[in-house]
């Protein structure tokens, strides 16, 4: 099912064409509006990275990724910032869900996505940070899946984040609870780390082709 939200262009067709040639599927179903976070899974596989891109090409969508402030200014900036990654200062002293919340706030139209498990290994917990991204942003979340159990791609619905943490990944949990990635050995239980009255993790790391941008965290104090 794809529902259309703008007339497709040649990269669109061909990014369609491309997935079907090896039988994968691309689902749009996004909420209202220009602006979401989407909690992207499962990453499983290198193989997820290049899925993502032809389906952001076929649902159109100039999909937007977080990285380090330093690797867009280095020397493959201008690759980083084609392909959709946008920096932020990650050091003790920022806040990055206000830096991205600032993001929303400036821009007419940003839809980005952060991986719920930051790796393709077995994760203890998927990261909270898209959580508290959307809910100081007052924007949706997404939900975007690689779902190999029926070689769909795409964006699957959408939540409303109420502020109630706890209803809200219950929600969360029961839509992915039935998704398959690419390689399931590597499919962790999907569950949140208990919640921490003073910081929350906001982290989020993005691996492309060549490059991987170190696993780190970062704390953030909220009131």
């Amino acid at each position: 099912m794809i529902i259309e939200y703008r007339k497709p262009s040649f990269t669109m067709r061909l990014s369609r064409w491309i997935l079907g040639l090896f039988g994968w599927k691309i689902i749009l179903n996004i909420p209202p509006g220009k602006k979401f976070v989407a909690v992207g899974a499962w990453h499983t596989s290198n193989i997820d990275f290049f899925l993502a891109i032809l389906a952001a090409g076929g649902m159109g969508l100039p999909l937007k990724f977080i990285g380090k402030q330093a690797l867009v200014d280095g020397k493959l900036g201008w690759l980083m910032k084609q392909l959709g990654v946008i920096g932020v200062d990650r050091s003790k002293s920022n806040n990055v869900v206000e830096q991205i919340a600032k993001r929303f706030e400036e821009s007419k139209e940003l839809y980005l996505v952060v991986p719920a498990e930051g790796t393709r290994s077995k994760a203890e917990y998927w990261k909270t940070g898209f959580y508290y991204m959307a809910l100081a942003a007052k924007v949706p979340i997404a939900f975007a899946t690689v779902d190999a159990s029926k070689k769909e791609v795409g964006i699957f619905g959408w939540l409303e984040p109420s502020g109630n943490r706890d209803d809200d990944f219950k929600k969360i949990i029961d839509y992915y609870k039935n998704k398959t990635g690419l390689k399931p050995q590597n499919q962790a239980e999907i569950k949140f780390r208990p919640e921490r009255k003073l910081e929350i993790e906001a982290s989020s790391e993005q691996e492309m082709p060549e490059i991987k941008l170190q696993n780190e965290k970062v704390q953030n104090k909220i009131d």
